[in-house]
């Protein structure tokens, strides 16, 4: 009953003019504490919250519950038929976060009521998103055009705003951290979505979300987009004033779960974005408690026949190699699960796939199985393992291949592979000799980076499986001078590629007649001074003249 209370209602009426006359609205302009009320007043008549009969502006304690005005704004906004009405609901609510007494937006007595409280924003929260929500796909289809999302950033700027505005509300209020634990999840969601630059983002929506996204930070206390996920891994269990120390990793995945089913992931094309940047934040050991969670979706996405997809798959599982202890991998067979996914993409010809996928195995491998490098001289002999698996298959990509992209991959990630095998490679050397003969026999110009990198693996094989190299001196003998003539009279390499490549063959050359007991030096010096250049001559008289062991 308003007449019980007019002597109140003047007193703080007055009492609010006087303290707010002017108060920063957007930072474009001011408004006087008659509009501020008025604006206020409006927006509860249009939602049939205030008296029409009642002309002056109601002062805060005049006002209904906040959560039965956030639950009027949320059937507003469900209710509302057009993009204009929408819009100018979502501004007026902005207005509202920003002007309204913020101990009647987050009341501090509000212990029994902090469920339905907290509730109530997030739904609002929820709804606001939603007015800018993606359109989804039909099915299993491609990526929807373009133009399908052209009035996509017109909508997520105002609701960036909007939620900016609460944030930045909520975050004065110091205590209210629950409230703020129970809307951070959706908006850090939101905001991830909109500042990627994708097809459903402009540079101004993505401005927005980059702000809304530093705003969240900024009302949480969080240093960055891991603290914000993670929280302070030194906490044990945060009450109230803690909060703030607290991840919000739970929640997100708790809203991307549903939409990233076997059924489901592919019908928003933002929702594999969100999922993957907000894996790619979290490290050990925070990442091990969700494993569960975090799984499967990569699964999904290595599984996709496209190859982007397949690509993000393949980071996520990489990631949760390098951040996940070998013995919760290993735990439920989740390690043997990640390599038979893996092993499977070595017979694509997609060469960011290849080149992604050789290097997960060879984290991957470490926790399946002891490296043979490091395994002990046995009398027995060595059972193969999953390290030969992959090599052997390798070597024989390796050796159909023409593909000179793929070719490059391959001969840059071998290196590595001969170093984990070490002695153990004695089991390939047929494999490996016809490899290196084949690719050094053709150029990749302008870098010869293949044959540069079957250098490097010519070496790294012969000192590690020395006893074992004479019986292929010949065949490697014959390639290395082949390479040595071609290079020194190519005509468009560059000065440096051609030196590094007759270096590099020369050492080759060093090492082979080591393992030879320096047989290989009477060769070399019957070589005809008129067959070849006086490069060629210099570079063999380097390796008569002094042999590595």
């Amino acid at each position: 009953d308003f007449s019980l209370h007019a002597a109140n209602l003047k007193e703080s009426y007055v009492k609010l003019k006087k303290n707010l006359l002017f108060l920063h609205i957007d930072g474009r302009r001011t408004v006087s504490a008659d509009d501020l009320s008025m604006e206020l007043s409006s927006l509860l008549h249009d939602l049939h919250l205030s008296s029409s009969s009642f002309e002056k502006p109601l002062p805060s304690r005049s006002l209904p519950p906040i959560t039965e005005l956030l639950s009027r704004l949320q059937e507003k906004l469900i209710s509302a038929s057009t993009d204009c009405e929408k819009s100018s609901l979502i501004g007026r609510v902005e207005r509202l976060f920003q002007t309204a007494d913020p101990h009647w937006l987050f009341p501090a007595n509000q212990d029994n009521g902090l469920a339905e409280l907290q509730d109530a924003y997030g739904s609002l929260v929820n709804v606001l998103i939603g007015c800018a929500a993606l359109p989804l796909c039909e099915g299993d289809c491609d990526s929807l055009p373009a133009a399908a999302y052209q009035s996509v950033p017109s909508r997520a700027g105002p609701v960036c705003s909007t939620l900016t505005a609460l944030l930045g509300t909520l975050g004065n209020r110091g205590r209210q951290t629950s409230v703020l634990l129970a809307v951070a999840p959706a908006v850090a969601v939101f905001a991830v979505t909109h500042f990627q630059d994708q097809a459903w983002t402009s540079c101004s929506s993505r401005a927005a979300a980059q702000s809304l996204q530093e705003a969240l930070l900024r009302a949480g206390g969080w240093r960055d987009p891991p603290h914000l996920l993670m929280g302070d891994r030194s906490q044990g269990e945060e009450g109230e004033e803690g909060g703030q120390n607290r991840g919000i990793l739970g929640g997100i995945l708790d809203i991307l779960q549903h939409q990233l089913t076997k059924d489901s992931w592919q019908r928003c094309e933002a929702v594999k974005l969100v999922f993957a940047w907000t894996l790619l934040q979290v490290t050990r050991p925070s990442l091990t408690p969700h494993l569960s969670h975090l799984l499967p979706p990569s699964l999904l996405l290595n599984d996709h026949y496209r190859p982007e997809n397949c690509m993000l798959g393949v980071r996520c599982l990489h990631h949760i190699v390098l951040n996940t202890p070998a013995a919760d991998l290993r735990q439920f067979n989740r390690a043997e699960v990640i390599y038979q996914a893996l092993f499977k993409h070595l017979y694509t010809t997609e060469t960011a796939v290849i080149q992604s996928v050789l290097s997960c195995l060879l984290d991957l491998l470490l926790v399946l199985e002891k490296p043979p490098s490091s395994l002990a001289p046995s009398s027995s002999r060595r059972k193969p393992c999953r390290h030969d698996d992959v090599l052997r298959l390798v070597l024989r990509r390796m050796e159909a291949e023409d593909k000179v992209a793929l070719r490059r991959v391959y001969a840059s990630a071998l290196p590595l592979y001969i170093d984990r095998m070490a002695v153990a490679v004695c089991r390939h050397l047929r494999q490996v000799e016809r490899v290196v003969v084949g690719y050094l026999e053709v150029r990749d110009p302008p870098e010869e980076t293949s044959r540069l990198k079957i250098l490097e693996v010519l070496q790294r094989t012969t000192r590690a499986a020395w006893p074992r190299m004479a019986c292929h001196v010949a065949v490697l003998l014959r390639c290395l001078l082949k390479l040595l003539v071609a290079v020194s009279s190519d005509c468009q390499l560059s000065d440096s590629v051609r030196q590094k490549l007759m270096k590099e063959t020369s050492v080759c050359l060093k090492l082979l007649d080591g393992c030879c007991h320096g047989d290989l030096q009477p060769l070399l010096q019957q070589v005809d001074s008129s067959c070849c250049s006086s490069e060629v001559l210099s570079c063999l008289a380097s390796v008569t003249v002094t042999t590595e062991r």
